[in-house]
């Protein structure tokens, strides 16, 4: 299986299990800064962490804190290893552009359809440096 994402913030290429969310999350309440997790009591996915994972988003409940949250998560090297979200969001997206200005490691973030992520959950994903995205092998 190989899948052709759109880069919308290039990055080194990863390999990392895949987090599916199934709902749309907002980072500002949601998402823990200092540890990656989700925490968000109505989410689906609460409890699991972000940390490491191939983020797959189908959508984001905007705050214009979440690029706050997401930069909190590079700095403390609890950011996903990659996101995967369907629609760009800006805000969200510009905490990965202020870490990159600091001068640390950030995730690749690439733009795949809420369809296509939909079978990636719980996969270990290979994620290239132009977008592909395949399934690891062990």
């Amino acid at each position: 299986m190989v899948v052709k994402a759109e880069i919308l913030l290039p990055g080194e290429a990863v390999t990392a299990n895949c987090l599916a969310l199934s709902a749309p999350i907002s980072f500002w309440g949601g998402v823990d800064p200092r540890s990656g997790e989700i925490i968000d009591a109505r989410h689906p996915q609460r409890g699991r962490s972000v940390a490491g994972m191939v983020l797959a988003l189908p959508g984001t409940i905007g705050s214009s804190s979440a690029s706050a949250v997401l930069l909190e998560l590079v700095h403390a090297g609890k950011a996903p290893a990659a996101i995967l979200i369907a629609e760009p969001d800006a805000i969200l997206l510009l905490g990965l552009v202020v870490a990159r200005e600091m001068g640390w490691a950030t995730p690749p973030a690439l733009k795949l359809s809420a369809a296509a992520q939909a079978g990636l959950g719980g996969q270990r994903l290979s994620i290239a440096t132009d977008g592909a995205i395949s399934t690891a092998t062990a």
